[in-house]
């Protein structure tokens, strides 16, 4: 992990912007929004405090959330999903995925979309997301933490049965036996889900087979400052900066 922000390369910039619309509003670079995007989830900066370096905060703001309901930013989002992939030897598309989710506190102005998470004693929201076993981010969905992972797993899964043809099997803990499971068999044919656990035994982290590559993805969320607190007004708009975190590490896998 890069220890600063730094600003997008030739050969990052080359790939990023065949998957960005060639029209923006007004007459901003289009290389310039996009890195000035980065630069808040890396700094994690009010909008308002943008550096004079960067385009004005509201172009940046308003095409943040543009590319994010025009499907622009899922499209960049699979694109670097499977060139990684493809670089690390492996098919475009998985056959196995780890679903799992967060609770995470809001900031103290977040009054919407909100709930408490009895189990771990926190007031805010909760983000699920699906990995593969590389740990890079398929899907995402934010939620009030008082949600239960089974309720909102098929919202998270649904929308990839479209262009996953390889998937296998979800693995994913004992909160999904409940609702996720059995919606899943009923409605899905031939996908598997495998619920695992830890022993009951063991106190503390215990690494599952693949499934701790999720974790380890949460565990990245902690190098942007973006992700310290959920600072969002609406859940969509977290929703958002995860996937531009999962397309933030890969390009500075790029060489």
């Amino acid at each position: 992990m890069k220890s600063k922000y730094i600003r997008l390369t030739n050969q990052q910039w080359q790939f990023m912007k065949k998957h960005l619309p060639i029209k923006t509003k007004g007459h901003y670079n289009l290389r310039d929004l996009a890195d000035a995007i980065l630069w808040i989830l890396r700094i994690g900066s009010q909008w308002r405090n943008l550096p004079e370096t960067f385009p004005k905060w509201q172009s940046v703001y308003y095409h943040f959330r543009k590319w994010g309901k025009d499907g622009t930013l899922i499209r960049l989002n699979s694109a670097l999903n499977k060139l990684e992939r493809l670089n690390q030897g492996k098919a475009e598309t998985p056959s196995l995925l780890s679903i799992d989710s967060q609770s995470i506190k809001c900031s103290s102005f977040i009054s919407k979309d909100k709930g408490i998470d009895g189990n771990k004693k926190i007031n805010g929201r909760k983000r699920h997301i699906i990995t593969d076993t590389l740990g890079l981010v398929w899907g995402v969905m934010v939620s009030p933490a008082n949600y239960t992972d089974g309720s909102i797993g098929q919202a998270v899964l649904e929308p990839l049965l479209g262009y996953l043809d390889r998937l296998e099997k979800i693995l994913g803990d004992q909160a999904y036996k409940i609702g996720f499971l059995d919606w899943v068999q009923e409605n899905i044919i031939g996908l598997e889900v495998e619920i695992s656990s830890c022993p009951p035994s063991e106190k503390g982290f215990v690494p599952l087979k693949w499934r701790w590559v999720t974790e380890r993805t949460f565990g990245i969320f902690n190098f942007f400052r973006r992700f310290d607190k959920d600072y969002e007004k609406t859940p969509q708009s977290q929703e958002y900066w995860v996937l531009w975190q999962n397309c933030q590490i890969i390009l500075n896998r790029f060489k």
